[in-house]
């Protein structure tokens, strides 16, 4: 009988306090015993060293790689490098993964030895209450395409094949700081076989202190650069930079800019044999609805309208932004209230299929480290 593989759980960890102890221990109660957990400390300031090294006491599977700030790029590739599994698996030190994560994402590379790596849906945590994770349709469609056009996976969920991928594929680029897991998901899924599992694995906590709130407009540049690249080298565009000014700087000149690329993107797209454009359509149009929450970010209507206008896509949107976003140009502040109030719509239908944190995780928790 084969023996399990054993499965490197990668946790970077950068002033992570008031989280990495529930982390690390939904890691620890996983019920796949082969695990070994290797916490690499960015140099905090905080007391996670602290808890961390109190995990290591206490369990004899974790490891901790601790020095000064270096990015998380910095620190994923030292555990790569450190990393004695088969499996290779994402966690981010503000999650909760479920105590079936690791044994549901071991037995899918069992039953499929071929794939290079998967990922899975998150239920998402945010002001205090959990939402179930729903797929998208738009996974139906190839995977290799859709890489191109967004982050088709949630990074900590994320598990890689060594036994698979090569050594050599398996590492993030510091040219795409904070969107390293994007440009490493196009690479490998242009080579590897990869699978996108149906269910919710963990828990994914959405707060001011994460790496996506904080660098969010670093981590949409170097997004729409990936893209530019993507598509220059797919022959859909001569010049893929041309993409990146939006992200930049909003303004009226490149929100025109940037609609004519979508346009002309668009007309390529129709020309491409019918096997591949239904993939490429579903990219172009995450491409539009990215951009479309760039400029809506700006709080400024007059410029979402002009968007909309110059793409053709008002029928993209929901009902009540088109009703909201309208009267964009000629009266902003009735836009502006329309979104407010459109935001606080939202926050009600989160509350309504959501439930409480504590409610989800009570079952799961025994302490904290």
């Amino acid at each position: 009988m084969t023996a399990a593989p054993l499965i490197s759980v990668l946790l970077p960890v950068y002033n992570a306090e008031p989280y990495v102890a529930a982390a690390m221990q939904s890691i620890l109660r996983q019920d796949y015993d082969r695990i070994e957990l290797i916490a690499i400390d960015d140099g905090s300031t905080d007391r996670s060293l602290e808890i961390l090294e109190r995990c290591r006491r206490d369990d004899s599977r974790v490891s901790i790689i601790s020095r000064e700030n270096r990015g998380l790029v910095a620190s994923l590739n030292e555990g790569l490098a450190v990393a004695q599994g088969e499996l290779v698996a994402r966690m981010d030190a503000d999650d909760f993964a479920y105590p079936w994560r690791l044994s549901r994402q071991a037995a899918l590379f069992a039953a499929r030895p071929e794939l290079g790596f998967c990922g899975a849906l998150v239920d998402t945590l945010l002001h205090g209450r959990i939402a179930p994770g729903r797929l998208d349709p738009v996974f139906r469609l190839g995977l290799p395409v859709l890489s191109k056009f967004f982050t088709i996976f949630m990074h900590p969920t994320v598990v890689y094949n060594r036994k698979v991928i090569a050594e050599v594929d398996l590492h993030y680029d510091q040219l795409y700081r904070h969107a390293e897991d994007f440009d490493l998901f196009r690479r490998l899924a242009e080579r590897y076989p990869a699978a996108l599992m149906p269910e919710s694995l963990l828990v994914y906590r959405v707060h001011p202190g994460s790496v996506t709130s904080m660098h969010g407009k670093e981590m949409r540049r170097t997004h729409l650069k990936i893209v530019g690249e993507n598509l220059e080298s797919e022959g859909l565009t001569e010049d893929g930079r041309s993409l990146c000014a939006i992200g930049e700087t909003v303004t009226f000149d490149t929100v025109a800019r940037a609609a004519a690329f979508i346009r002309a993107l668009e007309e390529r797209i129709a020309a491409l044999p019918d096997t591949t454009r239904p993939g490429f359509e579903a990219g172009a149009l995450n491409l539009f609805y990215f951009l479309y929450q760039l400029v809506n970010d700006e709080e400024q209507p007059a410029l979402s309208h002009e968007l909309l206008t110059l793409t053709g896509k008002w029928n993209a949107i929901r009902r009540r932004e088109k009703y909201a976003l309208s009267p964009g140009v000629r009266a902003p502040w009735l836009s502006q209230a329309s979104m407010w109030a459109g935001k606080r719509a939202d926050w009600v239908a989160y509350r309504f299929k959501s439930a409480p944190e504590a409610s989800v995780l009570a079952p799961y928790r025994t302490g904290t480290a």
